[in-house]
C-alpha cells in the first residue's frame, strides 16, 4: 500500500524547511519510484480554492498512476489504512524510511494542521485510488460521541472537530500513538506524558511501557466479566462469528486489535456430546497489502484466518477442524463440526490457526471457550459449584496500540501484563465456604504461568477437558482431586479446578516467578474478594471414573522419536527474530510434506526430545495422548492434548489414532515458534 499524506494549515519555518507535504510509504516504495524529486518537494499545500480531489488527481498523475474512483472502503478498512501509515520516505539519495517521530522531532513549532490519508492498491497496470480520510497523526483518536469504547466502531472525526481541538488537542490525541522518542520537550496545555517504565515485563502486574497507545482511565478491581454464552438447542448450535478490528480498553490502554465479535475473549460455546456446531465465519479484516513470501515460516498475510477446535476429537478435514484451510478477508465461510457421542466432556477452546498469522491473531485476543457439558453422572459437589469461565491472556502491543508484527511479540520479555477475560486485575467475588469451579484456559501466545492464590489451594478435577484419575505409587489408582498450592499451566492447556473460599478478606490470584529457560511473566492476575454470609459447601472426596482407558504395553503397534531444536544467535537478547529458526527433526515446517503417516486404528508410543535450552510446548491435533514418562522417568499417567516439553529433556506418551482420517498438525504451542517453523504434518490413512 502507498499512502499519500498532506499536511496543511498555518505553517512554521520548520515545516517550510522540510516540506508541507509528506508522503508516508511502505518500505518498497520511495520518492524516486513515485517520480517525485527530493529537491523540489510539493512546497505548497492544497490551494484555498482547490479541492482535495483535484490536488490528489494531480499528484496521482505526476506519479504515473491511473486514477479510478471506487466506492469508499468500509470504516474498518479505512481505519486499518490510516493506522498502517508508519514510515516516511527520505530524499532520493537516502531511501531508508524514517519514523514519524523523527520527523516530528524536527518540527517543534507545529500549529494547526490535519492530514488526509489515501490508499493506492497496486492491483493491475494502473491501480486505483480510494477515497481520502481526515486523520490526526499517530492513529489514536478520541472516541466519537455516542460510541462506546471497544464496540468495534471506527473513530472518524470531522474537520471541524480537528480544527476545534487545535494543535494542543491534536497533539494530545495524535502523538499518544508515537513512540516515546516522539514526544516533544514541552507538553501542550500542561499535559504531562504517561509514566514510563522499562518495556520488560519483570512484574507483569505492574506499570507497563507508556510510550505508545492512548492512555484511558483504569481502575483495578472491576468485577470479573464472563464472555457471552451461546448454547446448543436440540442437538445443534448454529451461530455466526465475525473477525474484525475493534477498540479494546485494557489495563489503562486503548488498543486496536483483531477480535471475535468485537470482544476479548470471544463468545463461549456450550454444547453436549453428539451435537453439531455450525458457524458462519465472516472475515471482515482489511485486505492483505503484501504478496505471499517464498518462505512461509515467518509472519505473513496477517489478515488470513481459519478456525481450530483445540483439543477436539473431531474430523480434521473438509469444513470441520481443518487448520490447513484459508479464510480470506472479505469472505464468509461455513464451519461444521460434529461432536462424537463418546467425546470427553470438559473444557476446550477455539482460536485461529492459519500458518503465518495465527500468532499475531491469538496475541490480539482472538480466542474463545468451547465447553462440552457434563451429563447426569456428574459428581454432586461439582454440580453444586458455581461454574466460572476464566481465559488467561498475555497482552503485548506496539507503539501504536496494535499487534502488527513480530517485533511486538518475539522478545522473551514482550508481555506487558496478564489479563483474565480481557481484563487487568479484575475482582472475583466469593462467599466464605463457597466452592466455585474455575475453568482456566491459557489462551496466551508464549509463556507458562505458575499460578497460586494467597492462603488457598487448587483442587484440580480435569486437565485438557479430560477428567483426572491418577495412578499413584505402587500402581494404586486414586480418584481424589489433585490438591496443590500452586500449579503450572502452559499456553493451550486447560485446567478445571475447584476453589473453596476461606475467611473473609481479599486474596491475590497471581502468577509466581517461574524459569522456563527465561523468566515467565509474574504478577497479579485478579483479586479474590471473600465477603458476605458463609455457605456450607464441600469439596468432592472422589471423582468419576476416568473416561479414557490407560494404554497397555501390549497394545503398542509402533514407536517414534521426534526432536525439537532451535538455531539461535549467540546474543539472543540483542538479536532480531529473523535470526532464529525453530525445527523438528532438523527441518522447518513444509505444508506439502507429510512428516508422519499413521494407519487408522494404530496405537503408538512417541518420545519427543527437546534439544533446546528453553522449554517448548507440545500439542497435537485430533487425538489426545497419555503422558507416561518425563525425562525418561516414570510419570503417573495422565491424558492431555498439550504438555510442557522440558528444556534439554523429553516426554513419552501413548496415543490411539481413532475414528478420523486426514491431515493435521503437531507443533509447539509457543505460537511464535510454530510460525517460525516448529510444526509437522501428520496424515492418518485407512487402507
Amino acid at each position: 500500500m502507498i499512502a499519500f499524506s498532506c499536511r496543511f494549515g498555518r505553517t512554521s519555518a520548520a515545516q517550510r524547511k522540510y516540506g508541507e507535504a509528506i508522503i508516508p510509504l511502505n518500505q518498497s516504495m520511495t520518492w524516486s519510484q513515485l517520480g517525485l524529486s527530493h529537491r523540489s518537494p510539493m512546497t505548497s499545500p492544497i490551494p484555498p480554492k482547490c479541492s482535495p480531489q483535484t490536488w490528489i488527481a494531480d499528484l496521482s498523475s505526476a506519479a504515473g498512476i491511473e486514477q479510478r474512483q471506487s466506492k469508499p472502503p468500509s470504516p474498518e478498512v479505512r481505519e486499518f489504512q490510516s493506522r498502517r501509515v508508519r514510515a516516511i520516505a527520505q530524499p532520493k539519495h537516502d531511501e531508508r524510511p524514517i519514523l514519524p517521530s523523527q520527523l516530528l522531532a524536527k518540527m517543534p513549532q507545529i500549529e494547526q494542521w490535519y492530514q488526509i490519508t489515501l490508499a493506492i492498491e497496486r492491483g493491475g497496470p494502473g491501480g486505483w485510488l480510494s477515497w481520502g480520510r481526515i486523520r490526526s497523526w499517530g492513529g489514536h483518536l478520541p472516541t466519537p460521541r455516542g460510541t462506546k469504547p471497544g464496540d468495534g466502531s471506527s473513530a472518524r472525526p470531522s474537520r471541524r472537530d480537528l480544527f476545534a481541538s487545535g494543535a494542543a488537542g491534536i497533539l494530545a490525541s495524535g502523538l499518544a500513538g508515537l513512540p516515546a522518542a516522539a514526544a516533544p520537550m514541552s507538553h501542550p496545555s500542561g499535559a504531562q506524558p504517561a509514566p514510563r517504565t522499562s518495556a520488560r515485563h519483570a512484574e507483569a502486574g505492574g506499570s507497563s511501557d507508556g510510550g505508545g497507545p492512548l492512555r484511558v482511565p483504569f481502575v483495578a478491581g472491576e468485577p470479573l466479566r464472563e464472555p457471552e454464552v451461546r448454547r446448543s438447542v436440540k442437538g445443534e448450535l448454529n451461530t455466526t462469528l465475525r473477525v474484525a478490528y475493534s477498540y479494546q480498553d485494557i489495563g489503562g490502554y486503548r488498543l486496536f486489535l483483531r477480535t471475535y465479535e468485537g470482544g476479548i475473549p470471544g463468545p463461549t460455546f456450550r454444547m453436549r456430546r453428539g451435537d453439531v456446531l455450525r458457524i458462519r465465519l465472516t472475515n471482515d479484516l482489511p485486505p492483505n497489502r503484501e504478496r505471499m513470501p517464498l518462505n512461509l515460516n515467518q509472519p505473513h498475510m496477517l489478515n488470513l484466518t481459519n478456525f481450530h477446535f483445540h483439543g477436539g476429537h473431531v474430523s480434521p478435514g473438509g469444513i470441520s477442524d481443518n487448520v490447513l484451510r484459508t479464510m480470506e478477508p472479505g469472505g464468509a465461510y461455513d464451519i461444521e463440526i460434529r461432536i462424537p457421542a463418546d467425546h470427553t466432556r470438559g473444557t476446550y477452546w477455539y482460536h485461529p490457526h492459519h500458518h503465518g498469522s495465527a500468532d499475531i491473531q491469538l496475541s490480539s485476543g482472538m480466542a474463545g471457550v468451547l465447553i462440552i457439558e457434563d451429563g447426569p453422572d456428574q459428581v454432586p459437589e461439582i454440580a453444586a459449584a458455581k461454574d466460572v469461565t476464566m481465559v488467561l491472556g498475555e497482552v503485548a502491543f506496539d507503539g501504536f496500540g496494535m499487534v502488527e508484527g513480530f517485533d511486538a511479540l518475539f522478545s522473551e520479555t514482550s508481555v506487558r501484563f496478564l489479563t483474565l477475560n480481557g481484563q487487568r486485575a479484575p475482582t472475583i467475588s466469593m462467599r466464605p465456604g463457597e466452592v466455585q469451579r474455575w475453568r482456566l484456559v491459557h489462551a496466551g501466545y508464549q509463556d507458562d504461568l505458575f499460578l497460586a492464590i494467597d492462603e488457598h489451594r487448587f483442587n484440580a478435577i480435569a486437565r485438557d477437558g479430560i477428567g483426572l484419575q491418577f495412578m499413584g505409587e505402587g500402581q494404586i489408582c486414586t480418584d481424589q482431586p489433585e490438591r496443590t498450592d500452586a500449579m503450572l499451566i502452559a499456553p493451550g492447556q486447560r485446567i478445571d479446578v475447584l476453589v473453596k473460599a476461606g475467611e473473609p478478606g481479599t486474596y491475590d490470584f497471581k502468577a509466581l516467578p517461574y524459569n522456563q529457560g527465561y523468566p515467565s511473566p509474574a504478577g497479579l492476575i485478579a483479586r479474590m474478594k471473600v465477603e458476605g454470609a458463609p455457605l456450607a459447601m464441600n469439596l468432592p472426596k472422589r471423582l468419576v471414573a476416568q473416561p479414557l482407558a490407560s494404554i497397555r504395553d501390549d497394545e503398542i503397534t509402533n514407536r517414534r522419536e521426534l526432536v525439537f531444536s532451535a538455531i539461535v544467535p549467540e546474543n539472543e537478547a540483542a538479536a532480531h527474530w529473523r535470526e532464529f529458526k525453530f525445527l523438528i527433526d532438523g527441518r522447518s515446517f513444509d505444508m506439502n510434506r507429510v512428516d508422519h503417516r499413521v494407519k487408522l486404528g494404530a496405537v503408538e508410543e512417541w518420545t519427543v526430545i527437546n534439544a533446546h535450552f528453553h522449554d517448548h510446548i507440545f500439542h497435537i491435533h485430533a487425538n489426545p495422548f497419555e503422558l507416561v514418562k518425563v525425562n525418561g522417568e516414570y510419570f503417573p499417567p495422565v491424558w492431555l492434548d498439550t504438555v510442557v516439553l522440558p528444556r534439554n529433556g523429553s516426554i513419552t506418551f501413548r496415543s490411539r489414532f481413532l475414528d478420523f482420517t486426514g491431515r493435521y498438525v503437531l507443533h509447539c504451542h509457543m505460537m511464535n515458534h510454530e510460525e517460525l517453523g516448529m510444526m509437522q504434518l501428520v496424515e492418518v490413512y485407512n487402507e
